[in-house]
């Protein structure tokens, strides 16, 4: 079924707003496809998620830029180590990332119509149960990051802890990067303010990659089946989903930076799981 452009409009508001609180997009994504009638794992939703994803990067980069040039260009030595924490950081993410797609493939879905990841993508049960451990990963980074004193600057060990955590992500629909990476600064003693620039520096650098990925995929899919495909076609009305994805990701930043500075991390944690439990509902109702 093609995506219409009220559709991709709606689903770029949804992502936008989720994508950078906490609670998945991905999942919240998933489950507003499904309801529109849409599948979550062709190729052309898939590519249509990872340019929502651009347009909340952007929303990132207009958001944190005057955060980052204060805190990352103070002078050469810390520019330095920011770079090569985030380089190690995303080389982590892609290893652990790719290497658990691959493996997943390899044990579970050999036997799928196309043997790729993006065949658990619309599975409810899965989303539902990666939200549930989103949540209580949260929750207990807002109950134990209370108990000890936070340092303002983000070290070695907690970069790299971020960047693993962000990887166990790329083939969880559900399991929240930002949630996932923000909380792991937090239990390891980071700022709130210092974790919540890092995670959002690591998705800005691994965005390209996520959508080069996407756009390789399905080239190589509709010149397989040899059908006539424009591109241009799908990047068009993709990109009035951007806009919207934009406008709805400043907006949620400003509620995120929001809720991190009152302590109340622990809310989208206890949303997660609220989230968790209707989309097994849905999921137990055939949806």
């Amino acid at each position: 079924m093609p995506i219409g452009l009220l559709q991709i409009i709606l689903l770029g508001l949804v992502q936008g707003a989720a994508e950078l609180l906490p609670v998945s997009s991905s999942a919240h994504v998933i489950v507003a496809e499904k309801l529109m009638g849409l599948d979550p794992s062709s190729p052309e939703a898939t590519f249509l998620l990872v340019m929502l994803h651009t347009g909340t990067m952007f929303a990132v980069l207009i958001y944190f830029w005057q955060i980052w040039i204060k805190t990352y260009f103070s002078s050469k030595a810390v520019l330095i180590r920011t770079a090569s924490y985030a380089f190690f950081a995303t080389a982590l993410t892609g290893a652990v990332g790719l290497g658990l797609m691959k493996l997943i493939e390899k044990l579970f879905l050999k036997s799928t119509a196309t043997g790729q990841i993006e065949e658990l993508f619309g599975q409810l049960p899965l989303v539902a149960t990666a939200l549930a451990c989103a949540g209580l990963y949260i929750l207990l980074a807002a109950h134990f990051s209370k108990l000890k004193p936070a340092l303002t600057e983000l070290t070695a060990p907690t970069a790299l802890a971020m960047g693993f955590i962000q990887g166990l992500s790329l083939p969880f629909r559900g399991f929240s990067r930002s949630g996932g990476t923000i909380s792991t600064g937090l239990l390891l003693g980071t700022g709130q303010q210092a974790s919540e620039a890092f995670s959002f520096l690591l998705a800005f650098v691994l965005t390209p990659a996520i959508v080069g990925r996407e756009l390789l995929r399905l080239i190589k899919l509709h010149a397989t089946e040899g059908e006539p495909h424009h591109l241009v076609h799908m990047i068009t009305p993709g990109l009035l989903g951007m806009v919207a994805s934009f406008i709805a990701g400043l907006l949620a930043l400003k509620l995120l930076s929001r809720f991190l500075s009152q302590g109340r991390w622990s809310f989208f944690g206890f949303y997660c799981l609220a989230a968790s439990a209707l989309v097994f509902i849905l999921a137990g109702a055939g949806l």
